[in-house]
């Protein structure tokens, strides 16, 4: 089992140059997320929600403000943080153990014996070991996500993060590995953040539920979802949650497309 990792996001702050004009995405985030938390972030298309998965996982280190992990300031990739996009980016050419070993060809913390044997434990922790010979073109749209997770898993990662990892699904899939998800959080026992569009995913995962609005991105509202698990979707206390959350964006001339499930466009 991986260490939950402590992340801290203060006054952070974001701009891109688009045609020699400065655009601000990011204005004065901050967020703390407690080791083990599943949090979940949930916005309209633009507000940044993926861009900061991006700064907090390393991909772009120019920002202003700091991002901490157990208060180790963070600037570049590294195997203490693990992400799962929406396309699962597997090699083509190689089989599921193949592409789950790909995620470790940079650490040098572990022997080759520890290598193979969280290989194995992982392929198994996403219920494929009928599979690791398996090829890509071999696999459903569900079973590849679930090669990704093992992938983003496999180095025992402090905090795993998620963008949008489920949107491209059909609803039977999407509901399914939600539910995987969570048995995957449990027994990994690691912080998670989730990006989505969708409000009932996001109610459905989530310990905290951040909201983010629009030009430039920032934090609208924290929710803490107070609901037992398993969570029934039809409960009146999960359509409570569901209703209060959607007038954030109804407001803003969004609910009809975020309770539809989903805007096309990335965040």
């Amino acid at each position: 089992m991986a260490r939950a990792g402590a992340l801290e996001i203060r006054n952070l702050h974001k701009t891109y140059t688009v045609g020699g004009v400065p655009l601000k995405v990011l204005e004065n985030i901050g967020l703390s997320i407690r080791p083990g938390e599943f949090v979940t972030i949930v916005g309209a298309s633009g507000c940044g929600k993926s861009t900061l998965l991006r700064l907090i996982i390393g991909l772009d280190n120019e920002y202003d403000g700091e991002i901490l992990l157990d208060d180790r300031l963070v600037h570049d990739t590294g195997l203490d943080r693990g992400i799962v996009f929406q396309e699962h980016r597997l090699f083509p050419w190689l089989t599921v153990k193949k592409n789950i070993e790909t995620g470790l060809l940079n650490n040098t913390r572990f022997s080759p014996e520890e290598k193979a044997i969280s290989v194995r434990e992982h392929i198994e922790l996403v219920g494929l070991g009928e599979f690791e010979n398996a090829y890509p073109h071999q696999l459903s749209g569900g079973m590849s996500q679930r090669v990704a997770i093992a992938r983003a898993l496999v180095n025992r990662p402090e905090v795993l993060l998620l963008d949008e990892p489920f949107g491209a699904l059909d609803a039977f899939t999407r509901h399914f590995l939600q539910d995987e998800l969570l048995r995957i959080s449990a027994e990994e026992g690691i912080t998670m953040a989730l990006v989505t569009h969708d409000i009932e995913e996001a109610i459905y995962l989530a310990d905290r539920l951040v909201v983010m609005q629009p030009r430039p991105g920032r934090i609208k509202r924290i929710v803490e979802i107070d609901l037992p698990r398993p969570r029934p979707r039809n409960s009146n206390a999960f359509a409570r949650y569901k209703e209060d959350l959607l007038r954030d964006f109804s407001a803003a001339g969004h609910a009809k497309t975020i309770a539809g499930r989903a805007l096309e466009q990335p965040a």
